[in-house]
């Protein structure tokens, strides 16, 4: 079975390059830019029956709804959403302390084919401790 991922960033560079990278690696990838279209495209999943087994959520979008918002909706969608915060500040506290914000792991950027793998691998094999 392949794992489906679905990724919020607002540049297109990132998005075109980590979708290339993503398919590589073997994953079903889904790219979004703006946070109300990966809002729209969990819920499809869901709905579908097919959903993501990973979201990477990029802490910024300019003039839309980030990272942090996004995951709070889609936590009351579905709390089990395995999801990366995504972003190149280390100090910005969802970084940091990304538990508390309910992100399951942290993705660096700039991160490479390597990094992307290992990352979303680790979440992968994590267990919901609400189901435990």
């Amino acid at each position: 079975m392949v794992n489906r991922i679905l990724l919020l960033d607002d540049e297109p560079a990132i998005c075109e390059i980590t979708g290339i990278l993503l398919k590589k690696l073997g994953y079903d990838a889904v790219i979004t830019s703006r946070g109300e279209d990966t809002i729209l495209a969990y819920e499809n999943s869901i709905g579908q029956g097919a959903r993501f087994d990973v979201v990477i959520l990029d802490l910024s979008i300019p003039g839309g709804i980030g990272g942090k918002e996004v995951l709070s909706t889609l936590l009351k969608m579905d709390p089990e959403v395995k999801a990366l915060v995504s972003s190149g500040d280390a100090n910005d506290p969802a970084v940091s302390d990304y538990k508390k914000f309910g992100f399951s792991g942290v993705l660096m950027k700039p991160y490479n084919k390597t990094g992307l793998d290992t990352t979303i691998k680790s979440i992968l094999t994590l267990k919901n401790p609400l189901i435990e």
